[in-house]
């Protein structure tokens, strides 16, 4: 078998997230149909447009050394949490070239932010300004730099076949995962650590988004108030956290005897060129990104039974997925249970793609599509078959695959595909 047929499963999966500090804590929550969204407290968000959010579930400063914790930015922070409980949860026990199960060389990592350091970067220049240049931390740039969790992730990992870092906003943590999947298949690597995490909850971004009017003011009702495809959507909710997957060629996984949660059928990418904040209003961009995913993939609509939809929760980002999903999947889309897992967890930015991952993941390993909260008044415009409610059974008998979209700032597309095992 040639590198570039080669097959890439899932052996591990790790996220610490508004739901939950560990994999297993978020998808139990978003079965529950439970919301992560809360108020802001402190005096600095006090005057906000916006003082909701999610914040992580468990705090790092609860998991991690505080030496190791004081150098790395919260971003970092919530990278190593999920890739630590993602590589014991593949079955390794220790770093590349310790426990014998795979080489240095061929393992990489790759985990997206799509904002990095900014809560260092604004924070440090506030001691820079309040109490002078002796009080600025010298761990301040390897903590802003968006590497700054990639590299920290492979220095856990020992990874020296390649660490990287994808930038592309919202799309950041999906096209990290894809990456991942064209470096195994390339023969560059046999294992990757792929993800995506955010940690962008800091009064400056905030004000940025809600002046963009990018974000929903419902403060009276936090837990309402991320409602994908609802009529009375107003915009996102800002969310932080990571989600981590480890990839591996099938080989790899077989010869070590690996649990293998699904396949990676592989992805699809587009831009939209039409306005860096807005998406383009017809879908046209993520209908070719689902397209070439088709293309590059060989999948059969028929096959799919689920998406885990970006569905950020605003008016047209929502309505232009759903138009996309039609053109491409004609009347195939009738029997894919669409979830909306932002409305649990908010919007993780450059971690969205990480955890969304894992919940599309666990849904095809579990055979269950998680629900999507708050959708009261379904969108006339919404031509699609919603999870509302209860989480939704999905088939047990046979192969079944589902898709994840990511889609950010700038008109970045991708979308994944996976298949069960």
């Amino acid at each position: 078998m040639s590198p570039t047929n080669r097959t890439v499963v899932v052996t591990g999966i790790g996220a610490t997230t508004p739901l939950g500090g560990d994999s297993a804590s978020t998808w139990e929550g978003m079965l529950a149909g439970r919301s992560g969204v809360k108020p802001l407290e402190g005096e600095r968000f006090a005057d906000l447009p916006v003082r909701i959010a999610a914040p992580v579930a468990v705090d790092p400063s609860e998991v991690l050394p505080r030496p190791l914790a004081r150098k790395l930015d919260r971003s970092a922070q919530f990278a190593v949490i999920a890739a630590r409980e993602a590589w014991a949860d593949a079955g390794y026990t220790a770093p590349a070239g310790e426990d014998g199960t795979v080489a240095p060389d061929r393992l990489g990592a790759v985990i997206a932010s799509g904002i990095g350091g900014v809560t260092t970067l604004l924070d440090q220049y506030d001691v820079l300004k309040d109490k002078g240049v002796r009080r600025v931390s010298p761990h301040t740039v390897p903590m802003l730099m968006p590497n700054g969790p990639s590299a920290n992730v492979g220095l856990e990992v020992n990874a020296q076949a390649g660490v990287h870092t994808p930038v592309s906003a919202c799309a950041s943590g999906a096209e990290a995962i894809g990456y991942a999947v064209e470096m195994i298949r390339s023969g560059r690597a046999d294992v990757v650590v792929a993800g995506g995490t955010e940690a962008a909850i800091h009064p400056l971004p905030i004000a940025a988004f809600a002046n963009m009017m990018a974000m929903s003011k419902n403060n009276e009702n936090p837990e309402q108030a991320s409602r994908p495809y609802d009529k009375g959507r107003d915009g996102f909710v800002l969310g932080e956290g990571a989600g981590v997957v480890i990839l591996e060629s099938a080989e790899h996984a077989a010869s070590r005897g690996a649990r293998v949660y699904c396949e990676v059928l592989g992805q699809g990418l587009s831009a939209d060129s039409h306005h860096i904040a807005q998406p383009e209003p017809t879908g046209r961009g993520v209908a070719a990104a689902v397209q070439n995913l088709l293309d590059n993939t060989g999948l059969d609509p028929a096959e799919l039974v689920h998406v885990n939809a970006h569905a950020t929760s605003t008016p047209q980002g929502d309505t232009a997925e759903i138009k996309a999903l039609r053109k491409v999947l004609g009347d195939d889309l009738d029997h894919i249970a669409v979830s909306a897992t932002k409305s649990m967890t908010g919007h993780l930015l450059g971690g969205a793609g990480g955890i969304e991952t894992v919940a599309t993941v666990l849904a095809l390993y579990h055979r269950i599509a998680p629900p999507t909260i708050n959708l009261d008044d379904l969108d006339e415009d919404i031509d699609a078959d919603i999870v509302r409610g209860e989480p939704r059974k999905l088939p047990v008998d046979g192969p079944i695959a589902a898709i994840n979209n990511s889609f950010g700032f700038g008109g970045h597309n991708v979308t994944l595909a996976f298949r069960s095992v």
